[in-house]
């Protein structure tokens, strides 16, 4: 028996709790790495980049894992303990004093001996390993709960859906900046890291407890397999002449499947489909002899649904390279007046602008602009273009505004001083995040829906787990950008445009660099969605999986 409503209410609370707690560890990591175990903001940025990158790498792992082998409920559950056990770990490293460099009072302050990195990449690598495991899973495993292909308005109920569970992880996210850093930045690390652990044993606990209510999709176990039978018996077939469409050939695929015709897209594929010899490639009961040889129309669509999005999934990591560069921003936070109402804000507090313009936006979007425009609203493609422009133009305002505060930093005569806060209010921050949050609304949230309208149920991880491996190539080409400049723009005085003297680098450059790039990424984006072509290929990706094999012939 489905009980969507509250499977959905325990789902629900174990993101928000699993989010508040991996967030608020995220944002403040510069300050701890840059205080604590003394790295300069480069390095500092770097390892958040590759920890970043390596916490979306890993979900490819765990969707397959999901999708093929062990299922959603599993994974995640995994996924949990050791996202927990990583912030153990990362907690240690703040209880036992031993665990992190000694505190620095002269230049240079003291690096991190190997055994304390060790530990300290230890926490992270484990959040990461976490992270690979619930991330691709939840928002699937969520649509699960809902998902009534029966029902009429099932579509229309399934946007809202993307759009409300991103706004609810907005939210966890903007609950992690206000009071998680806040009780950091009061309270210190060992305080600001055991309230994660506790929001994530309460994660867990939650999880758990309505284990009995989930709706749980069996994993397709010959996913995998799959994809590299069909690219097997293609290419043993290689040498045979594809037939002209409409033609009567006989396509192999299951009895009462929806896909007995492969697409024209990516035709070379459609040869490991083929019937060559029907008495030699089937047994008595229709199935292939060796699957190696020959696979059925769906398998091949498979393959062909994850090949053909490639290319727009490519567009996203220019985007995902700027949202990552949250780190350069605290640090130039640090440097502005921070009073805000009488209170002086945590640098970090200023991304919460980020998160109440993407809530803000998809609110107007799911109840107001869908509605006007009779449930259509724009297209896939025109969100996430536009969330692209946006994000060029986040970059350009980065640029001028830090322009200013260097500006204004040489003038008061802070040109030595890094430390030195000038009379500019970090409010003129605040564009730049907004801006920032509109394009990943209308970007990152598009090509979720976008993947996981392009793909059968059974590979809906594997569509979440593709917008994450987006998210970790962005954090890569990040830290490789960072390190090039870094080290390409070094003058004779040791001086680059990364600098650890913010007053002394030129960090407006490499934002205008950055949005150099983003205007090639939207040119770029424009050509693939040309390319693309209809995103209405396959209306009715049948979701059986225990069908028997037959022949039929088109």
């Amino acid at each position: 028996m489905r009980f969507p409503t509250f499977s959905l209410l325990f789902l629900s609370a174990n993101e928000t709790f699993e989010n508040v707690a991996s967030v608020g560890l995220h944002i403040n990591m510069i300050l701890y790495l840059l205080y604590e175990y003394h790295f300069d903001p480069a390095t500092g940025a770097i390892i958040i980049f590759l920890w970043n990158a390596m916490s979306n790498f890993m979900p490819i792992f765990g969707a397959f894992l999901s999708d093929s082998l062990l299922g959603r409920f599993r994974v995640i559950a995994g996924g949990t303990v050791m996202e927990l056990l990583g912030l153990v770990v990362l907690w240690l490293t703040a209880i036992i004093r031993s665990a992190r460099p000694p505190e620095c009072h002269a230049q240079p302050c003291p690096t991190p001996t190997p055994p304390q990195l060790l530990l300290l990449i230890s926490s992270l690598a484990l959040t990461a390993i976490g992270a690979g495991g619930i991330r691709p899973c939840s928002i699937a495993f969520g649509a699960d709960q809902i998902n009534h292909p029966e029902n009429p308005q099932n579509e229309r109920n399934m946007k809202s859906f993307f759009n409300w569970y991103y706004v609810s992880v907005g939210i966890s996210v903007m609950v992690a900046v206000i009071f998680i850093v806040y009780i950091q930045a009061k309270y210190g690390w060992i305080v600001g890291f055991g309230i994660p652990v506790g929001l994530m044993i309460v994660s867990a606990t939650v999880f758990f407890l309505g284990s009995l209510l989930y709706v749980k999709v069996k994993p397709n176990k010959s996913l995998f397999t799959g994809f590299a039978q069909v690219i097997a018996a293609a290419w043993k077939n290689r040498h045979l002449a594809l037939p002209p469409n409409n033609s009567e050939t006989s396509w192999y695929f299951k009895n009462g499947s929806n896909l007995v015709e492969p697409t024209n897209k990516a035709r070379y594929l459609n040869k490991a489909c083929m019937i060559k010899n029907r008495e030699r490639e089937l047994d008595s009961d229709g199935i292939p002899v060796d699957p190696w040889n020959l696979c059925t129309v769906r398998q091949v669509e498979e393959l062909k649904a994850i090949i053909k999005v490639l290319p727009m999934w490519s567009t996203g990591i220019i985007l995902a390279t700027i949202i990552s560069q949250h780190s350069f921003s605290v640090v130039q936070a640090g440097s502005m007046d921070r009073h805000l109402f009488g209170l002086e804000l945590p640098p970090t507090s200023f991304s919460v602008f980020l998160i109440l313009s993407l809530t803000i936006w998809v609110a107007i979007y799911d109840r107001l602009l869908i509605p006007l425009l009779k449930s259509r609203g724009l297209t896939l493609k025109h969100r996430m273009g536009a969330g692209l422009v946006l994000s060029c133009l986040a970059m350009v305002v980065a640029a001028l505004v830090e322009r200013k505060r260097r500006n204004e930093a040489i003038k008061e005569g802070f040109i030595d001083n890094p430390k030195g806060v000038v009379h500019m209010s970090a409010m003129w921050l605040v564009p730049q995040y907004c801006l920032t949050g509109l394009a990943e609304a209308l970007n990152a949230i598009g090509q979720i829906e976008f993947y996981y309208s392009q793909f059968p149920k059974t590979m809906s991880s594997i569509a979440v787990a593709l917008f994450y491996l987006g998210l970790g190539m962005g954090n890569l080409v990040a830290s490789i950008i960072v390190k090039v400049v870094n080290v390409g723009t070094r003058r004779s005085n040791g001086v680059s445009w990364l600098s650890t003297n913010l007053n002394r680098g030129y960090y407006d450059y490499y934002y205008a660099l950055l949005s150099i790039l983003s205007f090639i990424n939207v040119l770029y984006f424009l050509l693939c969605s040309w390319i693309y072509g209809n995103t209405q290929d396959i209306n009715n990706w049948d979701d059986e999986q225990e069908a028997d094999h037959g022949i039929h012939k088109i």
